[in-house]
């Protein structure tokens, strides 16, 4: 679905994989379910949509659609945040037996832009526009 702004148009989705510190094996369902609740919170903070979520038992995928103001890294740094705050406070008993050192993500992400028509069809369009002479 094509969003609209005061002067833009955008149709922006983001694949997101965080995968937790080492990844040691820390999420149970209950956390998974806990951890899609305030990242849904936050997307909305950022005028955002958490379209899709799910996890295993180290990593998390989400599908997000957010608007071309939000700076990605922004959003990921707010998402990686809050969540490790409130997860570590809310099953700290659980989650400290697995981490040390008070970090729940690793530091490095995964992000893909997805959506839309392939890049092989846009390139086609692009070289196919009528250049004036």
């Amino acid at each position: 679905m094509v969003r609209t702004g005061r002067h833009v148009v955008y149709d922006l989705h983001v694949h997101l994989v965080f995968v937790t510190k080492y990844r040691r094996g820390t999420f149970t369902d209950p956390i998974l379910t806990r951890c899609e609740e305030i990242m849904r919170e936050v997307c909305t903070d950022f005028e955002a949509e958490l379209v899709e979520f799910n996890g295993e038992q180290d990593h998390v995928h989400l599908l997000v659609r957010y608007p071309p103001k939000v700076a990605l890294s922004r959003l990921v740094n707010s998402l990686k945040g809050v969540s490790s705050r409130h997860l570590r406070r809310e099953y700290d008993r659980h989650l400290r037996r697995y981490l040390w050192g008070g970090h729940l993500w690793s530091g490095s992400y995964f992000a893909a832009s997805c959506g839309g028509a392939p890049l092989t069809v846009v390139k086609q369009y692009i070289e196919e526009q009528q250049r004036p002479v």
